[in-house]
């Protein structure tokens, strides 16, 4: 394993984080006699074989299911200095509201202190104020962190890039969970920004929302060939001293194997990603046009600018990499979250219905203003399927 200093909060962060939201029995927070032992062993051998791998960092949240039940029968046995426990606690209103959540995570988790704390989901402006306010959650880690109940304070975030930068430029966390890698570019701004305050900086689901790399189309075999596309993805990452953790949602001890072949180009990260990308980059200006890759992120408004709240941004991007490189099943993963059916994880409306000259004034600045609409319809043609919910609501 490889490790990294996470910012100022000094740890030597192991370049892969084992994430906790896929191996355990439930979404709901159910009870112990609930959970089946073969379940129970499948989440055990996979915490030690991250373990064995070097992986130090367990990562979980408040609203994973059964997540930090289970693992607080195994984390109390292991040795507790030698790894870094993290959960997540979503916003309440009050502070007071977050401590009775924290309390609730850490008779779970079977800890006295976690290493990390993050306020769990600033998604958009009205949830950095609550984090932010006088009395309020960030107050109330802030508490925890002066009682020693934990070791440093972040968020994580599927906001916009706006709101992201404000949360990081308030000066308030330690580090930022964010989602950023290859067929996500729009959050870099995010990620220099938090260099620059020496912030940790954690990337989420760089397998699964970036491109459900784990079931790759053809296509996107051939041309991240001689790497999988998982391993070219973690390399396209890493070749970024910014970055210094990816999460493994890893359901099983084995998924972890992909992602240890790559750390055998570690020491060449970007001499072997860096011509992969301009592979597929290639791909995608022959498939779409280079005028359309270059400007398509460029002076789109946020969706609630938009009329009828189309989530624009989102399903530009869903479309440029689903059209070009065939992750068409990555796409609409993500396209039927829209609608209200990803909450404020994935605001915002499809394309279902819209009005084509609204959208187009609401974009003119855009340099590729006047296809927007087009595109649209033909992004909800390829990438409509059933709605989806997100996986903590069973989907």
């Amino acid at each position: 394993m490889k490790y990294r200093r996470f910012g100022r909060t000094n740890i030597q962060m192991p370049v892969f984080s084992c994430g906790g939201m896929r191996y355990q029995q439930s979404w709901d927070d159910i009870g112990p006699e609930a959970v089946e032992e073969k379940v129970q062993r499948n989440l055990e051998a996979t915490i030690l074989r991250a373990l064995e791998l070097g992986i130090n960092h367990i990562e979980t949240a408040r609203s994973y299911g059964s997540s930090e039940l289970q693992l607080g029968w195994i984390l109390p046995r292991l040795p507790r200095e030698k790894m870094i426990v993290q959960t997540k606690v979503e916003l309440f209103k009050t502070g007071p509201e977050f401590l009775k959540n924290f309390e609730r995570s850490m008779k779970l988790l079977k800890l006295e202190y976690v290493d990390l704390l993050s306020l769990h989901g600033i998604n958009n402006q009205e949830q950095l104020d609550r984090a932010l306010r006088k009395g309020g959650c960030l107050e109330a880690a802030r508490q925890l962190q002066r009682e020693g109940r934990c070791r440093h304070v972040g968020f994580s975030t599927h906001a916009t890039t706006n709101v992201i930068l404000k949360a990081v430029e308030s000066d308030g966390f330690d580090y930022v969970n964010v989602h950023w890698y290859f067929v996500n570019d729009l959050n870099w701004p995010v990620i220099e920004a938090a260099a620059k305050r020496d912030m940790g900086v954690f990337i989420i689901s760089p397998n699964d929302k970036g491109g459900k790399l784990y079931s790759p189309p053809d296509k996107l075999l051939k041309l991240c060939a001689p790497l999988t596309p998982m391993a070219f993805n973690d390399l396209y990452c890493l070749a970024r001293p910014e970055v210094h953790t990816l999460s493994l949602g890893a359901a099983k001890p084995e998924d972890f194997d992909a992602h240890i072949e790559a750390l055998e180009h570690y020491d060449r990260a970007a001499e072997m990603s860096a011509p992969i990308a301009a592979r597929l980059w290639s791909e995608m200006e022959s498939v779409l046009g280079r005028e359309w890759l270059e400007n398509w992120s460029l002076g789109i408004p946020n969706f609630d600018a938009i009329p009828g709240e189309v989530n624009v941004s989102e399903i530009l991007r869903l479309y440029t990499y689903a059209r070009s490189l065939d992750l068409v099943d990555w796409g609409k993963m993500r396209y039927n979250l829209l609608g209200g059916n990803g909450g404020h994880w994935f605001p915002g409306n499809t394309a279902a219905t819209f009005d084509p000259a609204a959208i187009q004034k609401a974009c003119d600045i855009s340099p590729v203003a006047a296809r927007i609409p087009e595109v649209l319809r033909e992004a909800h043609e390829l990438l409509l399927d059933t709605p989806k919910q997100r996986l903590s609501k069973g989907g």
